[in-house]
């Protein structure tokens, strides 16, 4: 990858403060956060904040892509996506710029790491500490590097990671093992707990208003969902993923269990809008697909009202004209992604909840990796979700049920996403043991974000989804498991892309398996 490349923004934002968390409360957000040789490091955090959005429902970066593998979303009238069409998407606007002071817009990664750069530097970190102690603005740019890096590995495979924000002292950095992304994410996490100091708080924080502890409570549960994301590496107790899950699960300072702690996006609604709400404006690509809402349908789930407009949802995997046809056969009106009300210009959007966390730890008792109730943690796990959809009072009734209790619910059903086209034939919901059904629960409390719901599928197997008949790519017309490299990291670098596709079974393809899917 050439970190020449960098994502256009459209705005440089100042900070006036940081004890809020909405983007309105921060002032001016026209104000070029570079325009001086020492960038305002409040800003730059910001930004890096701001393009979480892009992450989840970003559809240039491949947030929306991950969703139409975890079948999520529907395309509804141009469906290569779905139908597997090998899309080269590129992930160097993550990263991005060159210059010192940087450009004028640039990706999160680098802004991030310009933070931590200009508070590591005796020249300037006197200077930066305007935004916060030294100390804080570290390990808060450390932590949500972490997690940008993260998704980023997750959907390619072998990135670059340790010689990566270089700048134009490094245009070709080498693609990092994902095995070893792994052990360094953990390190770091961990670093940036011990690293919060007793200073004043980072400012520009959109997100958790500068709190430490809730920064350290993140911390802690990124370091649990990594964990648990290598247990087809690590299965068993004793092992890696085991003993890094229960030091998280351990630490001191706790991880997010109740929705107030939920890692937030909350967006004013004027030039900063909801992402969801963006993709509607003005076009209509996606749709609430049939098949996760066949397994709400099955489980009787109040959450659907809230995940979708209406109750007409859209067949996975369609032709074009088997779209169009159906779009026309209801008149235009099939269920929109998120509800109306969940899909505002001001509606907020959730990067890392409390229902997850809570489940990921329910698997790791299941698993034997800590001590603890799973029932119980799966149950709490649900709760929070339901009250993070405005349906709380209808957790309880959901949590005894014969689909979803702990001892013995059958999950979501058999012939889900099932359709007059014949698209998907022979998936299910199922669930036959505590394990499936803590995957399928994680799996419904991640939406809308698809890179978590393809990676849970990815890792579990659950719900049990089948590729589209009308598949027309991917070595032998199957799901894929991750993206394919864009094409400028064949041009740019290609010395290291060439190392990195050597270590895929099958070369560059979206059938590849990456480290922790073997």
């Amino acid at each position: 990858m050439s970190l020449k490349y960098f994502l256009p923004l459209s705005m440089g934002i100042i900070l006036l403060g940081s004890g809020c968390k909405k983007l309105e409360d921060f002032g001016d957000t026209n104000v070029n956060p570079y325009g001086s040789a020492t960038p305002i490091t409040a800003a730059l955090l910001t930004n890096a904040e701001v393009q979480l959005g892009v992450v989840i429902a970003g559809v240039a970066s491949g947030g929306v892509e991950a969703g139409l593998f975890a079948q999520y979303f529907s395309e509804t009238q141009y469906t290569e996506s779905s139908l597997y069409q090998e899309p080269k998407l590129e992930f160097g606007s993550l990263y991005g710029g060159t210059a010192n002071p940087p450009p004028a817009a640039q990706g999160p990664l680098m802004d991030l790491q310009q933070i931590i750069n200009r508070n590591t530097d005796p020249s300037t970190k006197d200077v930066v500490s305007s935004s916060g102690s030294n100390a804080n603005q570290i390990a808060i740019a450390t932590i949500l590097k972490t997690y940008y890096i993260w998704t980023i590995t997750d959907r390619w495979g072998d990135v670059p990671y340790t010689e990566a924000l270089q700048g134009s002292a490094n245009y070709t950095p080498k693609y990092d093992e994902q095995k070893d992304i792994y052990t360094t994410m953990l390190a770091e996490l961990k670093g940036a707990i011990a690293g919060f100091d007793a200073g004043p708080a980072m400012q520009g924080d959109i997100m958790y208003g500068g709190n430490q502890a809730k920064w350290k409570k993140l911390a802690n549960t990124l370091r649990m969902f990594i964990a648990l994301r290598m247990s087809k590496v690590f299965p068993n107790p004793g092992q890696l993923a085991a003993t890094e899950f229960a030091l998280a699960e351990n630490d001191v300072n706790g991880s997010i269990e109740t929705n107030a702690d939920n890692f937030t996006i909350n967006f004013p609604g004027n030039t900063f809008n909801n992402r969801w709400y963006e993709i509607y404006n003005g076009r209509s690509d996606y749709a609430f697909s049939k098949t996760i809402a066949d397994i709400m349908t099955n489980m009787s789930d109040a959450r659907k009202a809230a995940f979708s407009s209406n109750n007409t949802a859209f067949p996975y995997g369609l032709t074009r004209d088997d779209a169009i046809d159906f779009t026309a056969s209801v008149a235009g009106n099939y269920a929109k992604v998120l509800s109306d009300a969940n899909r505002d210009k001001n509606s907020p959007l959730n990067v890392v909840n409390a229902a997850t966390s809570l489940l990921a730890r329910a698997e790791a008792v299941e698993r034997g990796w800590i001590p603890g109730n799973a029932a119980n943690l799966y149950a709490q796990g649900i709760t929070q979700s339901f009250a993070q959809w405005g349906v709380s009072d209808q957790a309880a009734d959901y949590i005894a049920s014969p689909q979803a209790n702990y001892a013995n619910g059958t999950g979501g059903g058999a012939n889900i996403g099932a359709n007059a086209y014949g698209s998907i034939v022979g998936a299910d919901a199922i669930t036959d043991n505590a394990l499936e059904r803590i995957a399928l629960q994680r799996y419904l409390a991640h939406y809308p974000d698809g890179i978590q719901g393809w990676s849970v599928w990815r890792r579990t197997g659950v719900p049990n989804l089948k590729p589209t008949t009308e598949a027309t790519n991917s070595p032998g017309k199957q799901i894929p498991r991750r993206y394919v490299y864009a094409t400028n990291e064949y041009s740019l670098n290609p010395t290291q892309v060439a190392a990195a596709i050597a270590r895929l079974t099958g070369g560059d393809v979206m059938s590849a398996k990456i480290w922790w899917d073997k």
